[in-house]
């Protein structure tokens, strides 16, 4: 008897112009991933998504905002991968609010 072995994913959720960029409130995506290649593998999947929401979006990692220019979460100039989304992560993706 076989047993399937789903992929391993974690899910991402879009808020504002990102769920109306990707016409979705949320996905799965596979896991594990590098923080540092989120947004290419959102770019390929919506292209033209960088320029046009990413760029200005704040990111959550498990309800933690990350900051996606420390070297230490994207690994970037170190010999590590950074931080990385494992399976089971929940990652949001927020663009700028503004009020009035």
């Amino acid at each position: 008897m076989s047993t399937l072995n789903p992929t391993p994913t974690f899910k991402i959720l879009y808020f504002a112009s990102c769920a109306t960029f990707t016409r979705l409130p949320f996905e799965s995506l596979p896991a594990p991933l590098s923080l540092r290649d989120l947004f290419p593998t959102l770019e390929k999947r919506y292209p033209g998504m960088t320029k046009r929401v990413l760029e200005s979006c704040a990111v959550t990692v498990n309800l933690e905002y990350v900051d996606l220019e420390d070297e230490e979460v994207t690994g970037k100039g170190t010999d590590g991968e950074g931080m990385v989304i494992k399976e089971g992560d929940e990652v949001a993706l927020i663009p700028p609010v503004s009020s009035g």
